[in-house]
C-alpha cells in the first residue's frame, strides 16, 4: 500500500477548516485508517469541529475493543457527535458548528467506508466511480428528479448540506463495503476539489501522473487554478502499489 495526502487553504479562504488523517499502520483493531473532514461554522467553529472529530474518532477507535470496521466507525461517530453537541451547548462561540466526515479502512481486498455530508470517496481505475452519496440539498433534489447533475453543479444552494457530525442529536451515517480490484485507487476529498473539477478531469489527472505525489499535487493545483473557492483536501490510496496501473 502507498498513500499521499495534502490539504490546502485555497485562494479565497483565510482559514483552512478541512482536517485530514492518514495511517497505513493499525489504529486499534483497524488495519489502517483514512479520513477527510470539512468543518462548517462561524469564527473558529468549523476548524474546531473538523479537528476535534477526526482526532477523537481516531482516539476512540484506538482504544475500542470492537472488531468490525462498520461497528468501530459508527460507534466512534455517534460518540463524537454527542460530544460536539455538548460542547456547543457549553460554548456560544461553537454554536452552529459541524463537519462532514468521510472515513475509510482497507482489510485485505475490501474497502469499508463511512460518510456524513458531502465530502466524497471515489474508486478510480478504468473509470471513476463515486462510492459515497452527497448529503446535500441539491443532491436530494437530484435524487427526487427535480434537477439534473449539471443543474446541481451550478445551483446557488449546492453547499447546503443535510447531514453533518455535530449538527443533529441523531447522526445518520452511510456505510459502504466495496470489493477492490487490481489497479483500483481510492480518492477521498472535500468539496473544495469536486466543486472545482469535473469527475472526468479528476480521473484524467490521476491517470496521467507518474506517482501519487504528483497526482495529489496536480489535483490541488488544478482546483486552485480553476478558482480555489474553498479549502481543498485530497487523500489518494494505492492498495495494490506493486501492481501495474490499468487506467
Amino acid at each position: 500500500m502507498k498513500t499521499f495526502s495534502m490539504t490546502d487553504v485555497g485562494r479565497r479562504r483565510e482559514m483552512n477548516q478541512d482536517y485530514i488523517y492518514t495511517s497505513e499502520t493499525p489504529v486499534g483493531n483497524l488495519a489502517n485508517l483514512f479520513i477527510v473532514a470539512d468543518g462548517m461554522g462561524g469564527h473558529n467553529a468549523g476548524d474546531f469541529a473538523s479537528r476535534y472529530t477526526v482526532e477523537h474518532v481516531v482516539e476512540w477507535i484506538a482504544g475500542s475493543g470492537l472488531s468490525g470496521p462498520i461497528s468501530l466507525l459508527g460507534s466512534a461517530l455517534r460518540q463524537v457527535n454527542a460530544e460536539l453537541l455538548a460542547l456547543a451547548d457549553e460554548n456560544p462561540q461553537l454554536k452552529g458548528m459541524g463537519t462532514t466526515f468521510v472515513g475509510a479502512t482497507i482489510m485485505q481486498d475490501c474497502l469499508y467506508v463511512a460518510n456524513v455530508g458531502d465530502s466524497r470517496l471515489y474508486i478510480v481505475n478504468h473509470d471513476i466511480v463515486q462510492v459515497t452519496k452527497d448529503h446535500s440539498l441539491v443532491q436530494e433534489m437530484v435524487r427526487m428528479g427535480e434537477m439534473n447533475q449539471e443543474q446541481a453543479r451550478i445551483h446557488p444552494d449546492k453547499n447546503i448540506i443535510t447531514r453533518a457530525v455535530g449538527a443533529f442529536k441523531d447522526i445518520r451515517t452511510d456505510f459502504f463495503e466495496v470489493h477492490l480490484a487490481m489497479g483500483d485507487r481510492i480518492l477521498l476529498c472535500s468539496d473544495g476539489l469536486t466543486n472545482m473539477l469535473e469527475d472526468s478531469e479528476i480521473r484524467t489527472i490521476m491517470c496521467s501522473q507518474r506517482d501519487l505525489v504528483e497526482s495529489v499535487e496536480r489535483l490541488v493545483g488544478a482546483a486552485n487554478q480553476n478558482g480555489g473557492k474553498d479549502n481543498i483536501s485530497v487523500i489518494i490510496i494505492d492498495p495494490f502499489s506493486d501492481e501495474v496501473k490499468r487506467c
